[in-house]
């Protein structure tokens, strides 16, 4: 029986300081890697003053956006994700559904728009190589739909695609969302010719807050304004808009969930299978030597 116990610590053993190698030296560089099987919808809601384009009013409008991003498997590998993300901003009444088309009757759509790019799995940054992206995409730079694993306390290039460049996300500080330890990085667009609507010229500016779980890099809350007017002053569009709480927790749920996945893989695993497989190792071989010592006999 002690020849058993001693086979068993010995191999239970092996296998943990094994685990603790792959905690060590595997998992960094292949756990910490975006998915490539990526489908999230987002929905922010706020407030708008838009101008109707028929009356020449400013409107004063409820307004939700959702926004849709899913991985694209046919153009990703294991260095490489690729994604197809949709956003649509509709005026919030009569029940509107997620989106309507520039046909609806409630005059309810206010902007759609599909984005195609290419992201690193390890850096969250763009990479405009052919092989990723189709052939008319708009090439990126930059941070685009989240953050690098392991996310720091500096300034990022996040790609703003109003302006068609990066612009700095600065870290602000360590706030916490529902419990959840986070990254508050800002964006601050100051007024800056662009082109707000396809064809039409003016300027625009946006303040942007963006809280980071740090370990996965994942948003889990955003708010932001955003202002565009026309090239002779006018006003186009004052947006107030932020993740709907529902949206936060879905996010912080499933960043608290990788979170710790990550941890147990990277820290825990690798420092308590060291510690427990060499304890079993040793056991082991005392109970196998011990056990094959012969006894002393008897006086």
């Amino acid at each position: 029986m002690r020849k058993v116990f001693g086979v068993v610590s010995l191999a239970l053993g092996a296998f943990l300081l094994a685990a603790a190698a792959l905690g060590q030296f595997w998992a960094p560089s292949h756990a910490e890697r975006t998915p490539l099987e990526v489908n999230t919808t987002t929905r922010l809601a706020g407030t708008a003053d838009k101008l109707d384009p028929t009356s020449g009013e400013v409107q004063n409008l409820d307004v939700k956006a959702t926004s849709v991003t899913k991985s694209d498997s046919n153009h990703s590998d294991d260095d490489v994700v690729a994604f197809v993300s949709t956003t649509c901003l509709v005026v919030d009444k009569d029940n509107v559904p997620d989106c309507v088309d520039a046909k609806d009757p409630g005059k309810r759509l206010i902007s759609a728009s599909t984005d195609t790019f290419a992201t690193d799995r390890r850096t969250a940054m763009a990479t405009n190589a052919t092989r990723y992206n189709a052939a008319d995409a708009t090439d990126h730079a930059g941070l685009v739909n989240k953050f690098p694993f392991g996310s720091e306390k500096k300034t990022y290039p996040f790609w703003d695609g109003m302006l068609g460049t990066t612009v700095n996300a600065d870290y602000k500080g360590t706030d916490t969302v529902d419990g959840l330890r986070t990254y508050r990085y800002d964006v601050n667009v100051p007024t800056t010719p662009a082109e707000v609507v396809d064809g039409v010229q003016g300027s625009y500016k946006t303040d942007k807050s963006i809280w980071v779980e740090p370990r996965t890099g994942s948003i889990v809350k955003q708010t932001q304004h955003e202002v565009r007017t026309l090239a002779n002053g006018d006003p186009l569009l004052d947006l107030d808009i932020a993740y709907t709480d529902q949206s936060v927790k879905e996010a912080v749920d499933q960043a608290d969930g990788n979170a710790r996945n990550l941890w147990l893989l990277t820290s825990v695993v690798p420092v308590g299978g060291l510690v427990v497989g060499l304890l079993l190792v040793l056991a082991g071989l005392g109970l196998l030597l011990g056990g094959g010592l012969p006894r002393r006999a008897r006086p």
